[in-house]
């Protein structure tokens, strides 16, 4: 194994387990596709770094985070559904960066770049996804509690603003990280393919998470193996790897459910 797979296989592998655990808080939220939406509003990131040369995941956390901020404001002053006024921000953000995104580039900007990891690269995405991993361990209960019932939540002291904008910022970092490896299009099946997979095969919440993740460590792997192999576009790999997997649990789900009957 060479260096660079070596590199993009740690980071894939790091993002797509957390990015699964994360993938199970959301769908429980039935917030699993404002993942693409904020994806996309990575776009004006991801073309400054390309036009200027520096790193598109560093690109894309200003204006993610800027985006998430944004959001989170809106929903307290208007009310309205966390995923309606992501569309809003995502659209704006995406026109945005079609202004200038080299037509070339747009390639990378849309299905990733994992071949450009490097060392420095490799370690702060592995360290931000472990954090981000034990953050979302620490809040999963309450946002679970909160998805229940908010009234619920007060009773039992819960800041719900609080809790919310850390959860929005736990997605917002790991889209951010999930852009390199997949690209802008393909960051909400990154999340959301492993928790279904999962979901299908589970009975309980315990398993159902540890399964999301086992999927979110699965399909990077397989990924790039078929990319050693075929030189296609890893990042379309590993979401095309995730969906076989999910396909299967589709027919194992069925199956044991004729097997019952």
């Amino acid at each position: 194994m060479t260096q660079q797979l070596f590199l993009s296989l740690i980071s894939c592998v790091a993002v797509g387990a957390t990015a699964a655990y994360l993938g199970t808080l959301m769908m429980e939220k039935k917030m699993s596709l404002v993942a693409g939406p904020l994806g996309h509003l990575a776009l004006p990131g991801v073309a400054l770094g390309l036009i200027y040369g520096f790193d598109i995941s560093l690109g894309a956390f200003p204006f993610i985070i800027l985006g998430i901020i944004i959001i989170w404001l809106l929903e307290i002053l208007t009310h309205l559904p966390t995923e309606a006024l992501t569309a809003i921000v995502f659209a704006t953000g995406v026109a945005a960066a079609f202004l200038f995104l080299p037509i070339e580039q747009a390639e990378i900007a849309l299905v990733g770049d994992i071949e450009s990891i490097g060392l420095q690269g490799a370690i702060i995405t592995v360290l931000l996804s472990i954090f981000i991993f034990f953050v979302i361990k620490k809040i999963f209960s309450a946002m679970i509690l909160i998805n229940i019932s908010e009234d619920l939540a007060k009773i039992e002291k819960i800041n719900i603003k609080k809790y919310n904008f850390i959860y929005l910022m736990a997605i917002a970092i790991i889209v951010a990280l999930s852009v390199k490896l997949v690209g802008t299009l393909l960051t909400a099946a990154l999340i959301a393919l492993p928790a279904a997979t999962a979901k299908n095969l589970s009975k309980s919440i315990k398993n159902y998470t540890i399964l999301s993740f086992v999927f979110g460590i699965l399909a990077p792997i397989l990924g790039l193996a078929i990319f050693k192999s075929t030189g296609l576009p890893a990042g379309i790999l590993i979401i095309l790897s995730g969906a076989l997997f999910f396909l299967i649990s589709v027919f194992v789900k069925h199956l044991l459910s004729a097997t019952n009957n």
